[in-house]
C-alpha cells in the first residue's frame, strides 16, 4: 500500500474524531472560544514535532509564494473550523449531518483542481464526485 494512502486513511480517521470530540466538548462553550482553545493546544504540539524532527532547519528555504499560499491555507482552515464549530454548537445539528455538508468540499476541490490546478478530469472521478455530492445531501437531510 502506498504511504500517501495510509496517511490519507489516518487523516480521515482523525478528521472524524475532530468533529466527534468537538460535538462532545462544545457544550455551552462559545464556538470561537473553543477554536481558540484547540489552536493553543495544537500550536506547541506542531512546533515540538518540527523541532524534534529537525525540520526547523528548512525554514530559510521557504519562498514568498509558498508562505503566501500557506497563510491563505491557514486562513481557510480557520474559517472552516469557525464555521464547522458554529454549526456543531447548534443542538439541532448532529456531527454526521454537519460533516456530510462539510464533505461537499471534495466536490469543490475536484472542480478547483481541474479548473485551476490543471488536474485531470475523468468521467470516473466525476461520477464519484457526483455520488459523493448526492450522498452528502441525502445524509444531511
Amino acid at each position: 500500500m502506498n504511504s500517501w494512502l495510509i496517511y490519507a486513511v489516518f487523516s480521515a480517521i482523525f478528521a472524524a474524531l475532530v468533529w466527534v470530540f468537538a460535538k462532545i466538548g462544545l457544550g455551552k462553550i462559545d464556538s470561537v472560544l473553543a477554536n481558540a482553545i484547540r489552536t493553543v493546544v495544537l500550536l506547541p504540539v506542531l512546533w515540538a514535532i518540527v523541532f524534534a524532527t529537525g525540520k526547523h532547519k528548512h525554514i530559510e528555504n521557504i519562498d514568498r509564494k509558498a508562505l503566501v499560499f500557506l497563510a491563505l491555507s491557514a486562513l481557510a482552515t480557520g474559517a472552516s473550523w469557525l464555521c464547522g464549530f458554529r454549526a456543531m454548537s447548534d443542538d439541532r445539528a448532529s456531527a454526521a449531518s454537519v460533516q456530510a455538508i462539510d464533505k461537499l468540499s471534495l466536490v469543490i476541490t475536484f472542480a478547483i483542481g481541474v479548473a485551476i490546478l490543471g488536474e485531470v478530469f475523468t468521467w470516473k472521478a466525476a461520477l464519484g464526485v457526483a455520488l459523493i455530492a448526492a450522498g452528502c445531501v441525502i445524509m444531511a437531510l
